[in-house]
């Protein structure tokens, strides 16, 4: 008999038709009444196939009492309530390392738009300005420092691909980082000062809301420039605003933002920004790898054996 399991958000449509093949699947978003949808299976429902953007507040926990695991489609799990999930004696799981490279990819993509300005360079060409003269001149990538926010898997891939561009690395977290080369800075508005480009690739939440602040941006100053692959959260975005706006910061890259999909219409004005629809892990194959542990996660757990990706 197949166990019973809820499906919080939508999913990779071939690793959704997995989880119809292994489990019984109740989707969520497809409920015209959750309260109802909920209650009615309540007493059924043993595990939860989330994403890190719809999550797992204690209130579905509640609402789902059975429930034993939770799989998040995703490496954040900043929209799962942790404490909740440990006092109910929920495991919790992950897609950790499956997407570090995309990631990655992006954020040094992100990098080499802001400074040499091809989002600019490419709207230049499409509105037939490149006949009426050259494209004011941009800034060099290679040789620059960089800073980052968060050395963790993602952060040191980020890292490990700046070398190739002789980029000398720098990086802020709580604390060292055993085992690495690179320079660690206690303080992140000082590695900030020290830095070209500064890039964000540190968990989301309370403890590092707004860590990107006013007085960081400053730090970065006017020929610097801000990358953000990690949480909208991580960034104060109306001092981001107020710091492009008057100079003090010099461009910046991001993925995500605080409210998204909705993104100030400041931003949108602005030529020295670069926007992405938080597309971080968004290709085939990762998400596909992503899916796959995802249900290997409930697989596992529900065949009595020990999850592969548990969180803490």
């Amino acid at each position: 008999m197949k166990t019973d399991i809820l499906v919080a958000g939508p999913f990779y449509p071939p690793q959704l038709e997995r989880l119809d093949r292994e489990f019984n699947t109740h989707k969520l978003w497809e409920a015209t009444d959750r309260a109802a949808f909920l209650k009615e299976r309540a007493g059924r429902i043993r595990g939860i196939a989330t994403t890190g953007f719809s999550g797992a507040t204690a209130e579905l926990m509640d609402a789902l009492p059975k429930t034993e695991i939770i799989s998040c489609f995703g490496v954040g799990v900043d929209a799962i309530d942790l404490k909740a999930a440990a006092e109910r004696k929920i495991i919790v799981t992950n897609t950790p390392e499956v997407l570090n490279d995309d990631v990655a990819d992006l954020a040094l993509a992100l990098m080499l738009m802001a400074s040499r300005r091809l989002a600019v360079g490419d709207r230049f060409v499409r509105d037939g300005k490149w006949l009426e003269g050259t494209q004011p001149l941009a800034r060099k990538m290679s040789g620059k420092r960089l800073g980052i926010l968060g050395l963790g898997r993602i952060g040191r891939a980020i890292a490990k691909r700046a070398e190739a561009f002789d980029m000398p690395v720098a990086y802020h977290s709580r604390k060292p980082v055993e085992g690495v080369q690179y320079r660690y800075y206690g303080d992140l508005a000082a590695l900030a000062n020290e830095s070209d480009f500064l890039v964000a690739i540190c968990p989301g939440g309370a403890a590092t809301r707004h860590i990107v602040n006013e007085k960081v941006m400053k730090a970065l100053g006017p020929q610097g420039v801000l990358v953000n692959v990690s949480r909208g959260s991580v960034v104060d975005e109306a001092a981001l605003v107020k710091c492009l706006q008057d100079g003090s910061l010099g461009g910046a890259g991001l993925d995500v933002f605080e409210d998204e999909p909705r993104v100030p219409e400041a931003l949108l004005a602005m030529e020295q920004v670069v926007l992405a629809p938080h597309v971080g892990s968004a290709t085939h194959e990762t998400r596909n790898e992503m899916g796959r542990l995802t249900v290997d996660n409930l697989l596992a757990h529900f065949a009595g054996h020990p999850v592969l990706t548990p969180v803490g």
